[in-house]
Protein backbone atom coordinates (compact mmCIF):
# COMPACT_ATOMS: atom_id res chain seq x y z
CA UNK A 1 0.00 0.00 0.00
CA UNK A 2 1.31 3.06 -1.02
CA UNK A 3 0.50 6.02 0.81
CA UNK A 4 -0.09 9.59 -0.65
CA UNK A 5 1.69 13.14 1.07
CA UNK A 6 -1.79 14.54 1.67
CA UNK A 7 -3.46 11.11 3.55
CA UNK A 8 -4.43 11.70 7.16
CA UNK A 9 -2.70 8.47 8.51
CA UNK A 10 0.24 6.52 7.83
CA UNK A 11 -0.49 3.66 5.44
CA UNK A 12 0.12 1.03 8.69
CA UNK A 13 -2.96 2.60 9.79
CA UNK A 14 -5.55 2.05 6.86
CA UNK A 15 -3.33 -1.69 6.53
CA UNK A 16 -4.71 -2.38 9.97
CA UNK A 17 -8.27 -1.07 8.87
CA UNK A 18 -8.20 -3.38 5.77
CA UNK A 19 -7.25 -5.87 6.99
CA UNK A 20 -9.21 -6.32 10.56
CA UNK A 21 -12.29 -5.58 7.98
CA UNK A 22 -11.47 -8.87 6.07
CA UNK A 23 -11.30 -10.73 9.01
CA UNK A 24 -14.82 -9.70 9.90
CA UNK A 25 -15.65 -10.29 6.34
CA UNK A 26 -14.02 -13.91 6.44
CA UNK A 27 -15.97 -14.45 9.56
CA UNK A 28 -19.07 -13.93 7.48
CA UNK A 29 -18.28 -15.85 4.79
CA UNK A 30 -18.33 -12.83 2.33
CA UNK A 31 -16.22 -12.61 -0.54
CA UNK A 32 -16.41 -8.83 -1.17
CA UNK A 33 -18.27 -6.52 0.36
CA UNK A 34 -19.53 -3.40 -1.61
CA UNK A 35 -19.00 -0.07 0.93
CA UNK A 36 -21.07 3.28 -0.02
CA UNK A 37 -21.13 5.26 3.06
CA UNK A 38 -18.83 8.20 2.85
CA UNK A 39 -17.62 7.77 6.47
CA UNK A 40 -16.95 4.43 5.84
CA UNK A 41 -15.14 4.91 2.57
CA UNK A 42 -12.94 7.96 4.43
CA UNK A 43 -12.17 5.19 7.04
CA UNK A 44 -11.10 2.86 4.56
CA UNK A 45 -9.26 4.69 2.14
CA UNK A 46 -9.12 8.43 3.27
CA UNK A 47 -11.56 9.47 0.38
CA UNK A 48 -13.60 12.21 0.89
CA UNK A 49 -15.70 14.78 -1.74
CA UNK A 50 -18.21 16.76 -0.96
CA UNK A 51 -19.63 15.42 -4.28
CA UNK A 52 -20.49 12.40 -2.38
CA UNK A 53 -24.46 12.50 -3.25
CA UNK A 54 -23.52 10.76 -6.56
CA UNK A 55 -23.25 6.97 -6.34
CA UNK A 56 -19.54 6.27 -4.88
CA UNK A 57 -18.51 2.83 -3.52
CA UNK A 58 -15.69 0.41 -2.60
CA UNK A 59 -15.39 -2.89 -3.49
CA UNK A 60 -13.36 -5.36 -1.10
CA UNK A 61 -12.65 -8.67 -2.41
CA UNK A 62 -11.08 -10.84 0.36
CA UNK A 63 -8.16 -11.34 -0.85
CA UNK A 64 -7.94 -9.43 -4.48
CA UNK A 65 -6.99 -5.39 -4.96
CA UNK A 66 -10.07 -3.07 -4.01
CA UNK A 67 -11.83 -1.17 -6.57
CA UNK A 68 -13.20 2.09 -6.38
CA UNK A 69 -16.32 3.21 -8.74
CA UNK A 70 -16.76 7.11 -9.02
CA UNK A 71 -18.13 9.99 -11.42
CA UNK A 72 -15.32 11.09 -13.44
CA UNK A 73 -15.46 13.90 -12.05
CA UNK A 74 -14.26 12.28 -8.59
CA UNK A 75 -11.87 10.07 -9.59
CA UNK A 76 -9.17 12.64 -9.08
CA UNK A 77 -10.33 12.33 -5.51
CA UNK A 78 -8.88 8.71 -6.07
CA UNK A 79 -5.88 9.27 -7.31
CA UNK A 80 -4.68 12.46 -5.24
CA UNK A 81 -5.86 11.23 -1.90
CA UNK A 82 -6.06 7.86 -1.37
CA UNK A 83 -3.98 4.70 -1.14
CA UNK A 84 -5.75 3.24 -3.77
CA UNK A 85 -4.52 1.84 -7.08
CA UNK A 86 -7.85 0.56 -9.04
CA UNK A 87 -10.76 2.99 -10.11
CA UNK A 88 -13.46 2.82 -12.22
CA UNK A 89 -14.97 6.10 -13.01
CA UNK A 90 -18.76 6.93 -14.84
CA UNK A 91 -19.55 9.68 -16.75
CA UNK A 92 -22.49 11.80 -15.72
CA UNK A 93 -24.71 10.80 -18.50
CA UNK A 94 -23.71 7.38 -18.19
CA UNK A 95 -24.95 4.31 -15.45
CA UNK A 96 -23.13 3.99 -12.25
CA UNK A 97 -25.14 0.92 -11.25
CA UNK A 98 -24.12 -0.88 -14.51
CA UNK A 99 -20.55 0.17 -13.79
CA UNK A 100 -20.50 -1.26 -9.98
CA UNK A 101 -22.06 -4.93 -11.79
CA UNK A 102 -19.45 -4.63 -14.60
CA UNK A 103 -17.00 -4.07 -11.96
CA UNK A 104 -17.92 -6.95 -10.05
CA UNK A 105 -18.04 -9.49 -12.99
CA UNK A 106 -14.58 -8.57 -13.75
CA UNK A 107 -12.98 -9.40 -10.49
CA UNK A 108 -15.04 -12.74 -11.24
CA UNK A 109 -17.60 -12.06 -8.15
CA UNK A 110 -20.25 -12.12 -10.47
CA UNK A 111 -21.70 -15.80 -8.78
CA UNK A 112 -19.88 -14.71 -5.55
CA UNK A 113 -21.40 -13.90 -1.81
CA UNK A 114 -21.48 -10.22 -1.98
CA UNK A 115 -22.18 -8.12 0.99
CA UNK A 116 -23.52 -4.60 0.72
CA UNK A 117 -24.34 -1.67 3.01
CA UNK A 118 -28.27 -1.87 2.87
CA UNK A 119 -29.16 1.26 5.07
CA UNK A 120 -26.53 3.43 3.49
CA UNK A 121 -27.90 7.02 2.87
CA UNK A 122 -26.12 6.89 -0.49
CA UNK A 123 -27.22 3.32 -1.58
CA UNK A 124 -30.97 4.53 -1.80
CA UNK A 125 -33.43 2.00 -2.45
CA UNK A 126 -34.10 2.37 -6.54
CA UNK A 127 -30.73 1.79 -7.12
CA UNK A 128 -30.29 -1.29 -4.52
CA UNK A 129 -33.60 -2.73 -6.32
CA UNK A 130 -31.90 -2.09 -10.24
CA UNK A 131 -28.12 -3.60 -8.52
CA UNK A 132 -30.17 -7.29 -7.50
CA UNK A 133 -32.01 -7.31 -10.66
CA UNK A 134 -28.58 -7.15 -12.44
CA UNK A 135 -26.40 -8.72 -10.13
CA UNK A 136 -28.75 -11.29 -9.47
CA UNK A 137 -28.77 -13.76 -6.46
CA UNK A 138 -25.47 -13.92 -3.36
CA UNK A 139 -26.25 -10.71 -2.03
CA UNK A 140 -26.10 -9.79 1.67
CA UNK A 141 -26.76 -7.16 3.82
CA UNK A 142 -23.75 -6.33 5.40
CA UNK A 143 -24.22 -2.99 7.24
CA UNK A 144 -22.00 -2.41 10.49
CA UNK A 145 -19.24 -4.47 8.87
CA UNK A 146 -16.52 -1.49 8.75
CA UNK A 147 -18.59 0.49 12.15
CA UNK A 148 -17.59 -2.34 14.08
CA UNK A 149 -14.25 -1.46 13.80
CA UNK A 150 -14.38 2.48 13.81
CA UNK A 151 -16.03 2.60 16.76
CA UNK A 152 -12.89 2.24 18.29
CA UNK A 153 -10.37 4.53 18.09
CA UNK A 154 -6.85 4.12 17.34
CA UNK A 155 -4.31 6.69 18.99
CA UNK A 156 -3.69 8.06 15.88
CA UNK A 157 -7.67 9.01 15.68
CA UNK A 158 -7.60 10.35 18.61
CA UNK A 159 -4.79 12.70 18.23
CA UNK A 160 -6.82 13.80 14.95
CA UNK A 161 -10.03 14.24 16.84
CA UNK A 162 -7.74 16.31 19.24
CA UNK A 163 -7.01 18.75 16.66
CA UNK A 164 -11.02 18.92 15.99
CA UNK A 165 -11.56 19.80 19.34
CA UNK A 166 -9.15 22.66 19.27
CA UNK A 167 -10.73 24.29 16.80
CA UNK A 168 -14.19 23.89 18.60
CA UNK A 169 -12.67 25.15 21.60
CA UNK A 170 -12.01 28.08 19.58
CA UNK A 171 -15.10 28.56 17.96
CA UNK A 172 -16.86 28.60 21.27
CA UNK A 173 -14.84 30.53 23.13
CA UNK A 174 -15.65 33.39 19.93
CA UNK A 175 -19.60 32.44 20.83
CA UNK A 176 -19.47 33.09 24.42
CA UNK A 177 -17.65 36.33 23.83
CA UNK A 178 -20.07 37.41 21.07
CA UNK A 179 -23.33 36.24 22.18
CA UNK A 180 -24.39 39.48 24.26
CA UNK A 181 -27.45 41.96 24.28
CA UNK A 182 -27.70 43.68 21.12
CA UNK A 183 -26.06 41.07 19.07
CA UNK A 184 -27.38 39.25 16.61
CA UNK A 185 -27.51 35.32 16.33
CA UNK A 186 -25.94 35.62 13.10
CA UNK A 187 -23.25 37.98 14.84
CA UNK A 188 -22.32 34.92 17.00
CA UNK A 189 -22.42 32.38 14.00
CA UNK A 190 -19.73 34.25 12.19
CA UNK A 191 -17.90 34.58 15.36
CA UNK A 192 -17.44 30.68 15.71
CA UNK A 193 -17.03 29.82 12.44
CA UNK A 194 -14.58 32.33 11.68
CA UNK A 195 -12.81 31.10 15.44
CA UNK A 196 -13.24 27.53 14.12
CA UNK A 197 -11.69 27.80 10.52
CA UNK A 198 -8.49 29.95 11.74
CA UNK A 199 -7.69 27.67 14.73
CA UNK A 200 -7.70 24.81 11.85
CA UNK A 201 -10.79 23.32 11.64
CA UNK A 202 -12.46 22.48 8.27
CA UNK A 203 -16.31 22.63 8.00
CA UNK A 204 -17.85 20.50 10.16
CA UNK A 205 -20.68 17.93 9.51
CA UNK A 206 -23.43 20.76 10.99
CA UNK A 207 -22.44 24.17 11.35
CA UNK A 208 -23.12 25.83 14.70
CA UNK A 209 -26.05 25.70 16.85
CA UNK A 210 -26.98 29.43 17.60
CA UNK A 211 -30.54 29.52 19.34
CA UNK A 212 -31.22 32.79 22.03
CA UNK A 213 -34.21 32.99 24.40
CA UNK A 214 -37.61 31.38 23.63
CA UNK A 215 -36.00 30.47 20.40
CA UNK A 216 -33.98 27.43 22.36
CA UNK A 217 -37.00 25.56 23.15
CA UNK A 218 -37.29 24.90 19.29
CA UNK A 219 -35.29 21.41 18.67
CA UNK A 220 -32.05 22.00 16.85
CA UNK A 221 -32.92 25.27 15.91
CA UNK A 222 -30.00 27.80 14.89
CA UNK A 223 -29.37 31.44 13.47
CA UNK A 224 -31.84 33.20 12.05
CA UNK A 225 -30.50 36.73 12.75
CA UNK A 226 -33.14 37.34 15.70
CA UNK A 227 -31.80 40.19 18.33
CA UNK A 228 -30.46 38.97 21.70
CA UNK A 229 -32.01 41.18 24.18
CA UNK A 230 -31.20 41.96 27.94
CA UNK A 231 -31.61 39.31 29.89
CA UNK A 232 -31.66 36.64 27.52
CA UNK A 233 -29.32 33.54 27.40
CA UNK A 234 -28.29 32.00 24.39
CA UNK A 235 -27.47 28.06 23.90
CA UNK A 236 -24.75 27.20 22.04
CA UNK A 237 -23.81 23.83 20.32
CA UNK A 238 -20.38 23.51 18.73
CA UNK A 239 -18.89 20.49 16.74
CA UNK A 240 -14.89 21.26 15.52
CA UNK A 241 -13.84 19.30 12.82
CA UNK A 242 -10.18 18.38 11.60
CA UNK A 243 -10.47 15.48 8.53
CA UNK A 244 -13.49 14.85 8.77
CA UNK A 245 -13.21 13.96 12.69
CA UNK A 246 -15.51 15.57 15.12
CA UNK A 247 -15.62 16.55 18.53
CA UNK A 248 -18.78 18.75 20.04
CA UNK A 249 -19.39 20.48 23.24
CA UNK A 250 -22.50 22.48 24.60
CA UNK A 251 -22.18 25.68 26.47
CA UNK A 252 -24.67 28.47 27.54
CA UNK A 253 -24.56 31.88 28.23
CA UNK A 254 -26.78 34.19 30.47
CA UNK A 255 -27.22 38.23 29.72
CA UNK A 256 -28.15 40.36 32.86
CA UNK A 257 -28.04 38.09 36.89
CA UNK A 258 -27.73 33.95 36.88
CA UNK A 259 -31.05 33.66 38.77
CA UNK A 260 -31.31 30.67 41.14
CA UNK A 261 -32.76 28.25 38.56
CA UNK A 262 -30.53 28.48 35.77
CA UNK A 263 -27.45 28.17 39.05
CA UNK A 264 -28.99 25.32 39.74
CA UNK A 265 -29.46 23.94 36.04
CA UNK A 266 -25.84 25.14 35.72
CA UNK A 267 -24.30 23.59 38.84
CA UNK A 268 -26.34 20.04 38.23
CA UNK A 269 -24.93 19.77 34.71
CA UNK A 270 -21.44 20.11 36.03
CA UNK A 271 -21.90 17.44 38.85
CA UNK A 272 -23.56 15.34 36.35
CA UNK A 273 -20.75 15.68 33.69
CA UNK A 274 -18.31 14.96 36.65
CA UNK A 275 -19.86 11.94 37.80
CA UNK A 276 -20.23 10.17 34.57
CA UNK A 277 -16.57 11.12 33.47
CA UNK A 278 -15.74 9.06 37.27
CA UNK A 279 -17.91 6.21 36.40
CA UNK A 280 -17.04 5.67 32.51
CA UNK A 281 -14.12 3.30 32.18
CA UNK A 282 -14.05 -0.55 30.44
CA UNK A 283 -16.68 -2.78 30.90
CA UNK A 284 -19.22 -0.44 32.59
CA UNK A 285 -22.85 -0.95 30.31
CA UNK A 286 -23.58 1.75 28.10
CA UNK A 287 -26.79 1.20 29.93
CA UNK A 288 -25.12 2.17 33.19
CA UNK A 289 -24.07 5.67 31.70
CA UNK A 290 -27.45 6.29 29.91
CA UNK A 291 -29.39 5.46 33.46
CA UNK A 292 -27.07 7.97 35.83
CA UNK A 293 -27.17 10.61 32.78
CA UNK A 294 -30.81 10.72 33.28
CA UNK A 295 -31.51 9.84 36.78
CA UNK A 296 -29.25 13.01 38.06
CA UNK A 297 -31.13 15.07 35.43
CA UNK A 298 -34.45 14.55 36.04
CA UNK A 299 -34.12 14.80 39.57
CA UNK A 300 -34.18 18.94 38.84
CA UNK A 301 -35.98 21.05 40.58
CA UNK A 302 -36.30 23.68 37.85
CA UNK A 303 -38.91 21.75 35.58
CA UNK A 304 -36.82 20.54 33.13
CA UNK A 305 -36.18 17.33 31.20
CA UNK A 306 -33.74 15.58 29.29
CA UNK A 307 -35.53 15.04 26.23
CA UNK A 308 -32.93 13.35 24.17
CA UNK A 309 -31.22 10.26 24.57
CA UNK A 310 -27.83 10.65 26.86
CA UNK A 311 -25.49 10.81 24.03
CA UNK A 312 -24.14 9.11 21.35
CA UNK A 313 -20.35 7.90 19.54
CA UNK A 314 -18.89 10.53 17.19
CA UNK A 315 -15.79 10.42 14.84
CA UNK A 316 -15.63 10.70 11.73
CA UNK A 317 -19.16 12.20 9.72
CA UNK A 318 -20.32 13.88 6.89
CA UNK A 319 -23.52 16.39 6.72
CA UNK A 320 -26.33 15.94 7.75
CA UNK A 321 -25.54 14.98 11.53
CA UNK A 322 -21.85 14.96 13.03
CA UNK A 323 -22.94 11.71 15.00
CA UNK A 324 -22.22 8.08 15.15
CA UNK A 325 -25.70 7.30 17.22
CA UNK A 326 -26.37 4.74 15.00
CA UNK A 327 -23.35 3.07 16.23
CA UNK A 328 -23.70 3.46 19.80
CA UNK A 329 -26.62 5.72 21.56
CA UNK A 330 -26.44 6.08 25.10
CA UNK A 331 -30.04 5.12 25.69
CA UNK A 332 -31.07 2.35 28.77
CA UNK A 333 -31.12 -1.29 27.72
CA UNK A 334 -27.82 -1.13 25.89
CA UNK A 335 -25.93 -4.09 27.84
CA UNK A 336 -22.65 -3.56 25.36
CA UNK A 337 -19.68 -2.96 27.61
CA UNK A 338 -17.73 0.48 27.20
CA UNK A 339 -14.38 -0.35 25.50
CA UNK A 340 -10.95 1.59 24.89
CA UNK A 341 -11.05 3.59 22.53
CA UNK A 342 -14.26 4.71 22.28
CA UNK A 343 -15.02 8.44 22.02
CA UNK A 344 -18.80 9.69 23.42
CA UNK A 345 -20.26 13.16 23.09
CA UNK A 346 -22.35 13.18 26.36
CA UNK A 347 -25.53 15.01 26.83
CA UNK A 348 -26.34 15.85 30.11
CA UNK A 349 -28.49 18.89 28.80
CA UNK A 350 -31.67 20.57 30.24
CA UNK A 351 -34.96 21.20 28.32
CA UNK A 352 -37.26 23.23 29.72
CA UNK A 353 -35.86 25.34 32.34
CA UNK A 354 -38.71 27.55 33.80
CA UNK A 355 -40.49 25.98 31.15
CA UNK A 356 -39.25 28.18 28.48
CA UNK A 357 -35.19 27.68 28.22
CA UNK A 358 -33.53 24.78 27.13
CA UNK A 359 -29.54 25.11 28.42
CA UNK A 360 -26.55 22.93 27.82
CA UNK A 361 -23.22 21.60 29.22
CA UNK A 362 -21.49 19.08 27.27
CA UNK A 363 -18.47 17.74 26.72
CA UNK A 364 -16.78 14.63 24.28
CA UNK A 365 -15.05 12.34 26.18
CA UNK A 366 -12.34 8.98 25.05
CA UNK A 367 -12.61 6.11 26.95
CA UNK A 368 -8.98 5.14 28.56
CA UNK A 369 -7.51 1.85 29.71
CA UNK A 370 -8.61 2.16 32.97
CA UNK A 371 -11.15 5.72 32.65
CA UNK A 372 -11.93 8.01 30.26
CA UNK A 373 -10.66 11.46 29.64
CA UNK A 374 -11.88 15.02 27.90
CA UNK A 375 -11.13 16.24 24.94
CA UNK A 376 -11.39 19.93 25.85
CA UNK A 377 -10.68 22.53 29.03
CA UNK A 378 -13.18 25.04 28.31
CA UNK A 379 -14.94 26.33 31.67
CA UNK A 380 -17.96 24.52 31.70
CA UNK A 381 -19.58 27.68 34.12
CA UNK A 382 -22.28 29.93 32.43
CA UNK A 383 -20.78 32.79 30.48
CA UNK A 384 -22.08 35.96 32.03
CA UNK A 385 -22.63 38.85 30.54
CA UNK A 386 -23.37 42.09 32.22
CA UNK A 387 -26.77 43.90 31.10
CA UNK A 388 -25.64 46.92 29.20
CA UNK A 389 -26.60 45.98 25.65
CA UNK A 390 -23.75 46.06 22.50
CA UNK A 391 -24.40 48.79 20.38
CA UNK A 392 -24.85 47.53 16.35
CA UNK A 393 -25.60 49.71 13.02
CA UNK A 394 -29.51 49.93 12.24
CA UNK A 395 -28.93 48.31 8.92
CA UNK A 396 -27.34 45.51 10.87
CA UNK A 397 -30.32 44.52 13.02
CA UNK A 398 -32.82 42.20 11.84
CA UNK A 399 -36.30 41.66 13.36
CA UNK A 400 -36.60 40.35 16.47
CA UNK A 401 -39.21 37.29 17.00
Amino acid sequence: MRRRSSMTFPAEEYERRLRELRERMAQRELDAVIITDPENLMYLTDHQTTGYSFFQALIVPLEADSVMITRALEESNVTARTWLEHSRAYADDGDAILELVSTLRDLRLGDARVGYERNSYYFPAYQQDRFRDAFGEGLVDCFGIVEDGRVRKSWAEIEVMQLAAYAGEAGMAAGLHAAVAGATENDVAAAIAAAMFRAGGEFPAVMPYVASGPRSMIGHSTWEGRMIRPGEHVFLEVGGCYRRYHTAMMRTVVNGALSPSMRSAQDLMKETLAELRELMKPGVTVSEVARLTRMRIESNDVGAQLVTRAGYSIGIAFPPSWDEGYIISLLEGDERPLEEGMTFHLLPWMWGVDGTKTVGISDTVRITEDGCAPFFTLPEDFTVHASSVRSVPRAAVAPSF
